[in-house]
């Protein structure tokens, strides 16, 4: 659950979300899907949570208690309490399957708009300095580092 929390456990599984503990949510498989050349990921997918039940229990086994998950996630769960199929999917890398078919090692190579490792937009410069506006609006302050 904590790789990704919308991603529906196996069904030979659910039952483990109710009893695992410790290492034993290791043990819990995802319907989670990979397309892997030669150590390369060219794509990924999974079958997503549909059950109210099991949405609500993997919040909890990640921390999130109840009146968190109706304030966050609310709409979702009372989404899947009226029916929700059983439903995925899957997308491919464009990007990675670019830099295997050129020959690129990075992919980083084959990107239009590539951020440096640090984050960095060198193109736009981003991220921007942020103005003490932006920060009460989202209730933030910065801070000095004391390396």
């Amino acid at each position: 659950p904590a790789h990704h929390p919308f991603t529906m456990p196996h069904p030979d599984d659910v039952d483990l979300l109710d009893t695992a503990e410790g290492d034993g949510w290791l043990d819990i498989r995802s319907q989670a899907y990979d397309l892997v050349l030669n150590g390369w990921e060219l794509g990924s997918g999974s079958i997503r949570i549909h059950r109210s039940d099991v949405q609500s229990r993997i919040f909890e086994i990640l921390g999130i208690g109840e009146e968190e998950q109706r304030a966050k996630f609310g709409f979702l769960l009372d989404a899947f309490r009226f029916g929700a199929p059983p439903h995925g999917g899957f997308a491919f890398g464009i990007d990675r399957l670019t830099a295997l078919l050129a020959g690129e090692e990075n992919i980083r190579e084959v990107i239009a708009f590539p951020k440096t490792q640090s984050g960095a937009d060198l193109l736009t410069n981003a991220p921007g300095p942020i103005d003490a506006g932006q920060l009460d609006e989202l209730g933030l302050r910065v801070v000095p580092r004391t390396d």
